[in-house]
């Protein structure tokens, strides 16, 4: 996939409202980011050690043409001469995020130089086997790649990385020793960090195998990410993205309910918004918290309203619901400039990249207009749950409109599908988000999303982001065994090819889907891929019935 995300498309071109606006919540600021500040949760640490001794496969028949074969114990290792062994890598069971440690030990004689090894961490089998090329092109820093040389002046000592790391492989090679003594790696371990806790919900006995599965992955995918904040994905870019903590808290929702994360992302969003009061589709933590500037996607922006929603309706905190609509209105007012007398969506004239997939060539006319119509119907339900006293009537008045205009000029009545933009674009995702705004329902709505499913023609979900919102219009339209059957096929088809945890990226038919033009850059551990813990739950008489 040839998509150069360098400095994300110049930072996606930021809104002309930015310039010379006042500071719409200037005297919210300071407060909200004290707020979220106060709900920075601890994180818990547990020390993992290896579990065996593993040698790198070439199988075409598996994951990306790599796998592992054990072929020893840690502990063969440590007692050996590491001059002899020269090359080793270490299977930690499972993946986990934090901090490796190194102890070398002297064995013979005393250290007379330094000894230099490159340790590479990896998520993945092909991420330890894949050659990196000598001309960096791929569309993200080669900083990311897990792999560090370290040079080891003193035996007898441990020696940590100062990166934190995210992988469950780690390979350790001899780069350069001294022939005037012996040593030993003699020991390894790894000291993984997390915010969750204790997952509150469990399944019944009657579930399937495979359901248990998927959901044990998708709960360890959710922990892996809950930091400080929810993080997109602790390889990288091991920060809060807006769209992500949408799917996160939900989640989370049925899992571990820690709800006060969630709290402390919605009030760092609206403490470090633009002067206009526009959100940044993303943020740092460190040196302190900062967004990314000038880094905007409209989608995300409206999903803050339902995730605003959907925690005021799991905790019942309406004060935290009531102090920051505001931030949802201001999001929603934004996007309405874009809507013409019609009631279309101008995405001609788009403030912001309108990201919903990362399948090269999608056009997003029709999921725009969808977007746009869904939030317009979660705002008025957020102002009506939260007893707000606000007009409603305009934004009802407004989703009817669109959806009047969806219907008549994005709908192509012989072929009962919608079709978007210049060039009638048949894609899964127009049907889907036609769904979710509710433009087409019942039997409607299960014609054209079986209709673009099915077709060699239409453009289909490149990302475990995009099927999420699949699998809810599919459960919306009344399509339970389809869900059910996608949801196995899709997520149970990453853990039948070794997942432990929920990819960033994943196509049935292409092992390396890289929205990077290069794979091993690709996140095996995303926050957008860790739903199906709450469609599972969420909708039990679907997903917990056994086979």
């Amino acid at each position: 996939m040839k998509r150069t995300i360098i400095a994300l498309a110049a930072l996606m071109a930021f809104s002309m409202s930015d310039i010379n606006a006042d500071d719409v919540f200037k005297q919210e600021r300071s407060r909200w980011l004290e707020i979220a500040e106060q709900s920075k949760p601890k994180l818990h640490r547990t020390v993992v050690y290896p579990k065996s001794i593993v040698k790198a496969v070439k199988d075409n028949s598996a994951f990306q043409g790599w796998r592992y074969e054990p072929t020893g114990k840690p502990e063969d290792v440590f007692k050996s001469n590491f001059r002899q062994v020269r090359s080793v890598t270490f299977d930690l069971g499972r993946h986990a995020v934090g901090y490796l440690s190194l102890h070398f030990k002297t064995l013979t004689n005393c250290q007379d130089a330094p000894i230099r090894v490159k340790v590479f961490c990896g998520e993945l089998p092909a991420e330890l086997n894949t050659d990196m090329p000598e001309n960096w092109t791929a569309g993200l820093s080669r900083a990311w790649m897990q792999d560090e040389i370290l040079t080891v002046e003193q035996m007898d000592t441990t020696v940590t990385l100062a990166r934190r790391v995210a992988c469950r492989y780690i390979k350790i090679e001899l780069l350069a020793e001294s022939y005037g003594f012996d040593f030993a790696l003699d020991g390894l371990s790894f000291t993984a960090e997390t915010s969750a806790q204790t997952d509150r919900l469990s399944l019944p006995q009657t579930c399937s195998p495979q359901i248990r599965k998927i959901r044990e992955v998708a709960v360890n995918t959710l922990q892996e990410c809950m930091q400080t904040v929810y993080e997109d994905g602790p390889k990288r870019d091991r920060r809060l993205w807006l769209g992500d903590l949408y799917l996160e808290s939900l989640a989370n929702m049925y899992s571990f309910q820690t709800h006060d994360l969630t709290r402390r992302c919605l009030y760092l969003f609206a403490g470090l918004s633009a002067e206009n009061g526009i959100i940044y589709a993303n943020s740092f933590e460190t040196p302190k918290p900062h967004p990314q500037y000038a880094c905007y996607l409209l989608p995300y922006n409206l999903l803050f309203i339902s995730t605003l929603l959907e925690y005021v309706n799991a905790t019942g905190d309406m004060k935290t619901g009531r102090d920051l609509w505001k931030v949802g209105k201001r999001q929603l007012d934004d996007a309405i400039e874009y809507v013409d007398a019609n009631g279309m969506f101008n995405t001609a004239h788009r403030p912001t990249w309108l990201f919903f997939d990362w399948r090269e060539g999608l056009d997003v006319n029709v999921c725009m207009q969808g977007a746009m119509i869904f939030a317009l119907n979660q705002m008025t339900e957020l102002t009506q749950r939260l007893g707000i006293k606000e007009d409603v009537s305009k934004w009802k008045k407004l989703e009817t409109l669109m959806k009047n205009y969806a219907r008549k000029n994005m709908y192509n009545s012989s072929r009962r599908v919608f079709l978007s933009g210049k060039d009638n674009q048949f894609s899964v995702l127009s049907q889907v988000w036609m769904i979710k705004s509710g433009v087409i329902f019942g039997k409607k709505a299960q014609t054209a999303l079986r209709s673009a499913l099915a077709s060699v023609e239409s453009v289909k979900p490149g990302t475990p982001y995009a099927t999420h919102y699949v699998i809810d219009a599919m459960l919306i339209s009344g399509m339970k065994d389809e869900a059910r059957k996608y949801l196995e096929d899709y997520w149970g088809g990453m853990v039948r090819k070794g997942a432990d945890t929920f990819w960033e990226a994943y196509d049935p038919n292409d092992d390396f889907i890289s929205p990077y033009n290069f794979s091993p850059l690709n996140s095996a551990c995303h926050a957008w891929s860790c739903t199906p813990v709450y469609f599972i739950h969420k909708y039990p008489e679907v997903f917990q019935k056994g086979n």
